[in-house]
């Protein structure tokens, strides 16, 4: 699942050493060549469009091309002018004032004006709205439109995420004021200021995506993307083997053994990034069963980490140690994995009172046995083979495991109702390491982020802290305070952090990797008219 926004930056800080203020950059160059088709596949389907609820990585990829917010991230990962043509800090950060681009149209062709944006940041913060990113909007004291193209916001004290959270999707108020978000048409029918426009969404099949013409950095070089849902990555490899597919996420299998061929190497780019997120074993910590910490411990303790990273990843990713990827400034590397040691697990399930009464080989404790059903999404084979692994080596501390594979949404679904005991899944998360909407207890509620349930007073007194200040160095001595409690307290098994794998066909030109992957720029990509396969009045996959 994603992180809040787009991505979570840190860059706040160090713009008010800069001056205070921001700008956008020049305007891009014409596109060497206009047309074709981006046939992209992915093993989920978005849920909701509208940015506030785009809480899977299916949504946030759609609504990515739909929405903008009032900033954005260039290739290196610097904040820069998105709806936000420049911006002012003053009073210590207590205070941004934003000023809008003139002339942005939304795709019905009305006109974007800073009331827009206060309707956005008033949905954001009501709470008939089911979105897990209330939190950065309720540091709010006040926002208000100074005129159709200036807006400003107060803030009561400092707050370190402050512009990054503005990298929010913006709303057309003139299209819902006075709709239930929750339930609105607009979730299957969005409509944005963005580079694409949905013209077609066909339930389990695909998405397509049309360019918008009147965008306002310039019409996209690409007209369309055609958005498969594949379920299976087995599959969805066939369908890029055969050309039916220009992009999709790699597995490392797939990455490693089965794309070095002539016809993989002249006719794809691969890419591989080291990922800001993990993939961990969540726990439903309102179940008796998990509430003792050192179940938890022993749960961790005995699943063989380095083995998964080796075998399942075949070394391209590394173990986790906690919420933050070795990438983040806020990672404490003092934190070391716990080692594979079944026998101390074995202890610390003894100790909190599980033991094997009846010799099955099942623990158990008050005339119940330990075992539990643990969930993980259908067609990710990284997941299904983790579970297993994790199913036999629990079996030899005799803990007993069932596992269910659903759907994408099915799954989501379940964890969203609070309706499972534990769960393999994955955080994306970003430069700015604010965990305040997955970690803390305020955030339990419906569709928020900590649906396992975790409360500890002190990482809530730290994560508050934290985010009031923009001193890095107070930041950092607080996160690590944040991940040496997280590490003790093991509310989740933090798994891996899995390195970011993907191919592109290689008849896309103007891609240019950056510091945050490829997709940046991607109204810049062009096809060479001789190398395009799709056109609009062509036929699509």
């Amino acid at each position: 699942m994603p992180g809040p926004k787009a991505a979570w930056f840190f860059l706040f800080s160090f713009l008010l050493v800069l001056g205070s203020w921001g700008q956008l950059q020049g305007a891009p160059a014409a596109c060497p060549s206009y047309g074709g088709a981006l046939i992209m596949g992915s093993i989920g389907e978005p849920k909701r469009l509208l940015p506030l609820l785009a809480s899977d990585s299916a949504s946030a990829t759609i609504a990515g091309f739909i929405f903008n917010g009032l900033l954005k991230y260039d290739k290196n990962g610097n904040l820069t002018g998105d709806l936000a043509q420049s911006w002012e800090i003053e009073k210590g950060g207590k205070v941004i004032t934003f000023h809008l681009r003139r002339g942005v149209r939304w795709q019905d062709g009305a006109p974007f004006t800073a009331w827009d944006v206060l309707f956005t940041f008033q949905k954001l913060r009501d709470p008939k709205v089911a979105t897990p990113y209330s939190g950065d909007y309720l540091e709010i004291k006040e926002a208000k439109v100074v005129n159709n193209y200036t807006f400003k916001v107060y803030y009561p004290k400092p707050f370190a995420p402050a512009l990054s959270s503005w990298t929010m999707g913006i709303l057309p108020r003139h299209l819902l004021k006075g709709e239930d978000l929750n339930t609105t048409p607009f979730n299957r029918h969005p409509v944005g200021t963005g580079p694409y426009k949905l013209v077609e969404w066909i339930t389990g099949q695909k998405l397509i995506l049309e360019a918008n013409p009147t965008y306002f950095e310039g019409r996209p070089c690409i007209d369309r993307i055609v958005y498969r849902i594949i379920p299976d990555t087995s599959t969805m490899f066939m369908e890029l083997k055969a050309n039916n597919l220009d992009y999709m996420g790699l597995t490392p299998f797939q990455y490693k053994r089965q794309t070095n061929s002539p016809v993989f190497r002249k006719g794809f780019r691969k890419f591989t990034y080291p990922s800001y997120g993990y993939t961990y074993l969540g726990y439903n910590l309102r179940l008796p069963m998990f509430k003792d910490r050192r179940v938890r411990r022993a749960i961790t303790y005995a699943i063989d980490r380095k083995m998964i990273v080796d075998v399942v990843l075949l070394g391209l990713g590394r173990v986790s140690t906690g919420p933050f990827p070795p990438s983040s400034w806020a990672y404490n590397p003092h934190i070391k994995p716990y080692p594979y040691d079944p026998k101390k697990a074995l202890k610390l399930l003894q100790e909190s009172g599980w033991r094997d009464t009846n010799g099955d080989g099942v623990l158990d404790k008050g005339g119940k046995p330990f075992e539990f059903t643990l969930v993980t999404n259908q067609g990710n084979l990284q997941r299904s083979a983790v579970a297993e692994i994790i199913q036999y080596e629990l079996a030899q501390v005799g803990i007993k495991v069932k596992i269910r594979i659903l759907e994408w949404q099915a799954m989501l679904h379940s964890i969203m109702e609070r309706n499972f005991q534990a769960v393999i899944l994955g955080w994306s998360l970003g430069y700015e390491p604010d965990p305040y909407d997955i970690w803390h207890s305020s955030k339990t509620g419906p569709g928020e982020f900590n649906f396992i349930f975790y409360k500890n007073p002190e990482v809530d007194r730290i994560l508050e802290e934290a985010r009031s200040t923009f001193n890095r160095k107070v930041r950092q001595r607080l996160y690590w305070q944040f991940h040496e409690i997280i590490a003790k307290d093991q509310p989740c098994t933090f798994l891996y952090v899995p390195d970011s794998l993907s191919i592109l066909s290689s008849r896309f030109e103007g891609v240019k990797p950056g510091k945050v992957g490829i997709w940046y720029n991607f109204i810049h990509w062009y096809v060479p008219r001789d190398k395009q396969r799709y056109h609009i009045e062509g036929k699509m996959p």
